[in-house]
């Protein structure tokens, strides 16, 4: 029986997100809030300048109230709280935060309270507290248990970043490690010079599509949410770039490994790794000379550039990793929903196994 789920939060990953669980039979999307109009809603969700138009059919309800997808109604709201939504009253069983807003245990367990009802949350956004799981699928899913009723999708870059770092620390075990992520623009930074009201970094407030923008990136710390035991050795930051859409992920790590490594025994424990075991589908192995465009529309979380890998005084192991940092990491969302709904709501197998 489907899981009847909502979505909060309709931006470049909440209406991504609902792209690909609307094709999952197992999630049932029946509710949409977001502080945008429902007409804009509608109109972004078909018909998107990256990633193309949709292959169905939307509509604005005559009273404006709600969508329909291929004559399927989907009601809508714009409130700025979720807590002011009547998620119960929907029969909503499973909610897709995707506004980026809401990111303390505190408020995300307002979900749960008896107004709400809902009985799971998926964040697509990291929430380093107490009190919540962050997952990247294919490298610490086994921890997904009953009683975590709060999980997260971790961010973007962490799950491009991790599937590295599963497979170089299993084969070579890291001492250490700096990333550098090569991020295309985002809502978070401004079109043109201008004060920027999200975030307190001032070079966010200078145009994203004329400049290259040093930032941070939380990515390298939170890996330790995802591998504990590698805290305080991994760091890193951020360049934003002037492109709408496909990332890079410079991995950098200084080996543990007695008697060092090569070019092609990295390589070829990262190819293997994207064959078989549990990161099979979600880390892509390529030896073609691509470029970024190539990337746009890839649902893997991340893909090796092998032609780029390097090894410098056989321990020193640099890394080039491409993602779709829009796709890739919408499509584990959905996909998390669905390992969610299907173990604890549903109580029927997953159709997604990572082992």
């Amino acid at each position: 029986m489907p899981v009847t789920c909502a979505v909060n939060g309709f931006g470049r990953i909440g209406r991504l997100v609902f792209r690909y669980a609307f094709d999952d039979p197992l999630l049932d999307v029946v509710h949409v809030n977001d502080v945008c109009s429902c007409e804009s809603a509608a109109y972004l969700i078909k018909y998107d300048s990256v990633h193309g138009t949709w292959d169905k059919e939307v509509e604005v309800t005559e009273d404006g109230n709600g969508f329909t997808v291929d004559g399927k109604l989907v009601t809508f709201s714009r409130e700025d709280d979720f807590a002011k939504v009547d998620w119960k009253g929907k029969g909503v069983r499973m909610a897709m935060e995707c506004t980026g807003k809401f990111l303390t245990v505190d408020k995300l367990n307002e979900y749960f309270e008896s107004k709400c009802g809902v009985e799971r949350v998926v964040v697509s956004a990291p929430v380093k507290e107490e009190g919540a799981l962050n997952v990247v699928l294919g490298c610490n899913h086994h921890l997904l248990k009953e009683e975590r009723r709060l999980v997260t999708n971790a961010s973007c870059t962490t799950n491009c970043l991790a599937p590295v770092v599963r497979v170089i620390k299993e084969n070579f075990g890291i001492k250490h490690g700096c990333i550098t992520t090569v991020h295309d623009v985002t809502a978070t930074q401004t079109l043109v010079d201008m004060p920027n009201t999200k975030k307190s970094d001032l070079r966010r407030a200078r145009s994203g599509m004329l400049n290259l923008c040093p930032t941070s990136t939380g990515s390298a710390t939170a890996i330790v949410e995802i591998y504990p035991e590698l805290k305080g050795k991994l760091n890193g930051l951020a360049i934003r770039v002037p492109l709408l859409n496909a990332s890079l992920t410079d991995c950098v790590f200084e080996i543990a490994k007695e008697g060092g490594t090569t070019v092609e025994e990295v390589n070829a424990v990262l190819k293997k790794a994207s064959e078989e075991g549990p990161l099979k589908g979600l880390l892509g192995y390529e030896t073609k000379p691509l470029v970024s465009t190539d990337y746009t529309n890839d649902t893997r979380s991340c893909v090796i550039d092998a032609l780029s890998t390097q090894v410098i005084d056989g321990t020193m192991v640099k890394i080039y990793a491409w993602y779709d940092n829009e796709c890739g990491y919408s499509k584990r969302m959905a996909e998390l929903c669905h390992v969610v709904a299907a173990r604890y709501v549903a109580k029927v197998e997953s159709a997604f196994e990572y082992e």
